[in-house]
């Protein structure tokens, strides 16, 4: 197959998801539900992803030789993470297309990258640094001030991979994260979090989500509401800061936007994410598309609808033990969109489904998840 084809990828094609988490599995119902065959890369033997899907590869995700079977096996290839192997995805193009290239993997799958381009794009981001060394901290101390966040440029999430730098003092947490490339960001004293997702079709139209709410516990996302009760101007903010985004990166796929509300309603992109995200689950029963079929129509050059939220919604991550809470008050609440994600083992913090409720008034919605408490 022609790598570089322009021509829609029509159903029965095959896509070739790297990656077989709950992202992975969302991803593979929505192109199973469009007449798509589905296979899945990922080690854990019946991956969530794989669960649903045509065959498994199992195997590491920087298995190069697995990487090319599963693209000789695809007419498209995708990926549900940022750390993939840039060189193996390129190699693979020869036998599968990648719409979404792997430029965008190296802008966001590395921090210091992601603040750069976004710095260079004339998008706001909070004041950041470089660090390799002490010497380096010493200076992104002086540069940046404090508070900071000390974080490595790859792998970490959900809080692991910083540390909080409240003086000027390089301390022993501090030390042990220089053993890696490392960003000193200026921490921002913000009203909340809210997110964006967007996407752009081959033809090049970008079309948005929703601006919705997030809330985290232990740096993890605890609760999105959507959308976000932010004053219009936000919204509006928001919305254009995503369509800059998705033109400069010349977007394919769904992208995931993360932004700090500040003090005077001013935006500061956190993070992105060249994939379906945590916040956007809520599309699934809410819009009338999901960012999960956004993500498959415009990975294989389909047209895709103006997005419409039909109804308020609230989506609550279900952590650890909270999954057997919800699945034992499930009988009595007939509101609840549950989600089970298939994972063969349950673990403290660990994402294993979610609930979303529809209801027009917020507050009852977050009153229905209320008894939600396995695990805080």
């Amino acid at each position: 197959m022609n790598a570089n084809s322009r021509q829609p990828i029509l159903p029965p094609a095959t896509i070739g998801i790297v990656g077989g988490g709950q992202l992975g599995q969302m991803m593979a119902l929505s192109a199973k539900a469009m007449g798509y065959h589905v296979g899945v890369l990922d080690p854990t033997p019946q991956a969530p992803a794989a669960q649903v899907s045509d065959f498994q590869i199992i195997a590491d995700y920087q298995d190069q030789d697995a990487l090319m079977a599963l693209a000789k096996r695809s007419d498209v290839l995708t990926y549900e993470f940022e750390n993939v192997d840039e060189a193996a995805l390129e190699a693979a193009q020869q036998f599968a297309q990648l719409p979404q290239g792997t430029e965008l993997l190296h802008i966001t799958g590395n921090r210091l990258n992601e603040k750069q381009f976004l710095h260079d794009h004339g998008i706001p981001v909070t004041a950041f640094a470089p660090v390799y060394d002490q010497q380096s901290l010493n200076y992104a101390l002086n540069r940046v001030g404090t508070p900071a966040i000390l974080k490595t440029v790859t792998g970490g999430y959900d809080g692991h991979g910083q540390t909080d730098l409240n003086q000027p003092v390089v301390t022993p947490e501090a030390i042990t994260l220089l053993q890696y490339p490392c960003i000193l960001e200026a921490r921002q004293e913000f009203q909340l979090e809210v997110s964006m997702m967007v996407t752009r079709s081959a033809s090049g139209v970008v079309t948005t989500f929703p601006l919705v709410e997030n809330r985290h516990q232990h740096h993890i996302l605890h609760t999105t509401i959507a959308p976000a009760n932010v004053r219009p101007k936000v919204h509006a903010a928001a919305r254009k800061i995503a369509v800059s985004i998705a033109e400069a990166l010349e977007l394919r796929g769904v992208l995931g936007i993360e932004f700090f509300v500040l003090p005077d309603d001013t935006l500061l992109v956190n993070e992105l994410a060249p994939r379906p995200h945590n916040s956007g689950h809520y599309t699934i029963e809410a819009c009338n598309i999901s960012q999960f079929e956004a993500h498959i129509r415009s990975i294989c050059g389909l047209p895709i609808p103006a997005v419409v939220q039909t109804t308020p919604a609230v989506m609550r991550n279900l952590l650890g033990m909270d999954l057997t809470v919800a699945r034992k008050h499930l009988v009595d609440h007939p509101e609840w969109h549950f989600h089970d994600y298939g994972k063969a083992e349950i673990k403290p913090q660990r994402k294993m489904g979610h609930v979303t409720v529809l209801n027009q008034n917020i507050d009852l919605a977050l009153a229905s998840l209320d008894l939600l408490k396995g695990e805080q």
